[in-house]
């Protein structure tokens, strides 16, 4: 692997030593864009992911606690939730857009490694979910079915497979200038250029190969007679439908946009601020996914959406109980006074 020196790489919005007035008013109006599709975030996604993500966490722990046990995909959602709340807890960095999280190379490579390793580990699970789903209904009669039939061995190789990758990112962004100060993305800027090509082919290009096989599989394949109708299997795994198609468009998004930043490093050119406006803007759409995932999960989720429309049904009991209690009260206070 040949090292490449990167010092020489800055974003467009920091190079402003000879620009002209055109540039300047083009940098002005990408940083208010930024800007304020950042409070958008922080202000709606970033509060009902969490609200989300957390209420998903409970339902599932308390409905162990109660049966003892856990379904398959039950379990799967469950670190799907994790790798996405954590995603959103990274988000945070975007807080100081349109500048940069400052910090030295090093504390930069640790973010960008366990950002990865939720990245990867999200990514991977939807595969084994879409995978659960295919073979329920087309049950194979191999070792295949085994290993799914133990998720807790399918997310254990996820995780190891997710930290291979995290760990081979984090090398891709070089050793030098570890001490110094810089101007921070989970995706540094300062990255080798294999860095975004391994990220593009690994948490993209075979993910979203191995979800177009698994639905094309899903619904082109006949099902044995004895299978439930294909309408019928797949309100049952309502969840996972939405999930994999806001993934698809927004990891394409971000995914092109990590290409075109690569095209420019091999160019020796810093780009355009048009060019840092729309990385910035798949930027978020990425976070937003993550808490559109979990929005998903919540309110297709079987499991989750009893767990939730039970709880507003005792909401509504105890307020109706309270007003009819109130009520008696109320009349004979009323009838005492008039006597």
């Amino acid at each position: 692997m040949i090292s490449h020196n990167m010092t020489w790489i800055s974003y467009p919005s920091k190079n402003l030593a000879f620009t002209s007035p055109e540039e300047i008013e083009a940098l002005i109006a990408s940083q208010n864009i930024i800007s304020r599709l950042m409070h958008c975030y922080i202000a709606l996604f970033v509060p009902t992911g969490l609200i989300a993500g957390i209420c998903i966490l409970i339902i599932f722990i308390k409905n162990y606690l109660q049966f003892k046990v856990i379904e398959n995909l039950d379990l799967l959602l469950l670190h799907f939730t994790i790798s996405n709340i954590i995603m959103i807890f990274f988000s945070f960095t975007v807080i100081p857009r349109p500048d940069y999280l400052k910090a030295t190379h090093f504390t930069c490579k640790i973010l960008s490694f366990f950002f990865n390793l939720s990245y990867f580990t999200s990514q991977y699970l939807l595969i084994l979910m879409l995978l659960i789903i295919l073979l329920e209904r087309f049950p194979p009669r191999t070792a295949l079915r085994k290993a799914t039939q133990s998720p807790i061995l399918c997310v254990g190789f996820v995780l190891i497979y997710a930290f291979c990758l995290s760990l081979t990112e984090t090398v891709l962004l070089g050793t030098d200038n570890y001490h110094l100060e810089t101007d921070c993305q989970l995706d540094p800027l300062f990255a080798w250029p294999e860095y975004e090509i391994i990220k593009f082919t690994f948490g993209f290009g075979i993910p979203s190969f191995l979800q177009i096989a698994c639905f094309t599989v899903l619904f082109a394949k006949e099902a044995p007679a004895e299978a439930p109708a294909l309408q019928q299997h797949i309100r049952t795994y309502l969840a996972v439908v939405p999930i994999s198609v806001t993934i698809f468009i927004c990891h394409l998004f971000y995914s092109i946009m990590l290409l075109f930043r690569t095209t420019f490093k091999l160019q020796k050119s810093i780009g355009t601020p048009k060019n840092e406006l729309m990385m910035n803007i798949a930027e978020i759409v990425l976070f937003c996914d993550s808490c559109a995932s979990l929005i998903f999960v919540l309110c297709f989720h079987k499991p989750c959406k009893d767990g939730m429309l039970k709880v507003i049904r005792n909401c509504k009991k105890e307020n109706t109980t309270n007003s009819h209690l109130e009520i008696p009260v109320t009349s004979t206070n009323h009838e005492s006074r008039s006597q």
